[in-house]
């Protein structure tokens, strides 16, 4: 019975062979590019997909997001300051058609054009704007990316600027920048209490220059305040009316009688 078999068991093997590598089953995050005999016939998945083998030819798409390192590039910015930045670029497969066909490897082709829009589009802005200007940087250079990609169905959603690296030198100069800007402001802000302070002394020396008694009652206050003190300096104030009286000039400041002046003439 065993040897009546034999000789159908080896056509059997192939014929499993054959249905084996026939059967393609995809997951749902991914797509088949099906050529026929090397032309282009369709898009297949996901599930169950049967093809023949030595004539078709099956191509599996990832369609998920795909996370990509952009190494660390060197990077001249417009002030000619030398910086190292890397990246991290988000994009996925949304034509696998086109992946497939018009870009050799769509991965390498990515990276390759991320590393060359990262440093074109950094170089024509100044450290500062790399520093402070992170999100308006990341938009320019997606935008860049995705209309570049857009030809080999891939949509770039997102890129990040990871780290800027800066020498020592750099460092320690932007510490001094940063020490001068404060001293800066505390002067800006020292001056602007000096302008406020000597404004309320004017509108304050105007009411008391309007109302005798206030004068007085500052005069008081002056010497309430100095007596606290362990000083040996006692102030009396006078009344300006009465220093204006000492100052006038006398009668005979004014010049001679006029007797003598009739008796000289």
């Amino acid at each position: 019975m065993i040897g009546q078999l034999v000789p159908y068991i080896a056509p059997l093997v192939v014929l499993l062979l054959i249905l084996g590598s026939a059967i393609r089953i995809l997951p749902e995050y991914q797509r088949g590019v099906v050529f026929f005999l090397g032309r282009f016939q369709g898009v297949k998945g996901p599930g169950l997909i049967i093809i023949i083998p030595g004539i078709q030819q099956l191509t599996r798409v990832d369609l998920r997001v795909i996370t990509l390192d952009v190494p660390g590039q060197d990077v001249i910015s417009r002030d000619n300051v030398t910086v190292r930045v890397n990246a991290v670029l988000y994009y996925r497969v949304v034509d696998p058609e086109r992946a497939i066909i018009r870009v050799e490897n769509y991965g390498t082709a990515t990276s390759q054009l991320a590393q060359t829009t990262l440093r074109s589009v950094l170089g024509k802005h100044d450290l500062d704007e790399m520093l402070s200007e992170r999100d308006r940087l990341n938009a320019d250079i997606q935008e860049i990316l995705d209309a570049q990609t857009e030809d080999w169905g891939i949509k770039v959603s997102n890129v990040e600027i990871k780290h800027v690296d800066l020498n020592e030198s750099m460092i320690r100069a932007i510490a001094r920048q940063a020490e001068a800007e404060r001293e800066r402001r505390a002067k800006v802000i020292h001056a602007e209490g000096e302008l406020q302070a000597s404004v309320k002394l004017v509108e304050a020396a105007e009411v008391m220059s309007k109302n005798f008694g206030a004068m007085q009652l500052r005069y008081l206050q002056t010497l309430a305040d100095m007596s606290t003190n362990n000083t040996s300096t006692i102030v009396f104030p006078l009344p300006m009316d009465l220093i204006q009286t000492f100052a006038a000039p006398g009668p005979a400041a004014a010049g001679p009688p006029e007797d003598q002046q009739d008796s000289q003439a």
